[in-house]
């Protein structure tokens, strides 16, 4: 929910609601962040996207082995 000027401020379950997704888009950043920077040939794919999906889904079954399941 975005509050916009002249409107009145944002009640509780909308800030509840703008945190939880903000915590939820953090961890997806994260791990995207983990994922290229520790898989940097995921940087240059110019594959099909059907394929790209399949090889980040390995990369990050071997990124979470190699962490011990902390991402």
């Amino acid at each position: 929910f975005k509050k916009t000027a002249g409107q009145p401020p944002l009640n509780a379950r909308q800030r509840v609601h703008n945190m939880l997704h903000a915590r939820a888009r953090a961890l997806g950043e994260r791990a995207m962040a983990i994922l290229k920077t520790r898989w940097q040939a995921l940087n240059r794919i110019t594959l099909c996207p059907h394929r790209i999906g399949h090889i980040v889904q390995a990369a990050l079954v071997l990124t979470h082995h190699e962490h011990h399941g902390r991402y």
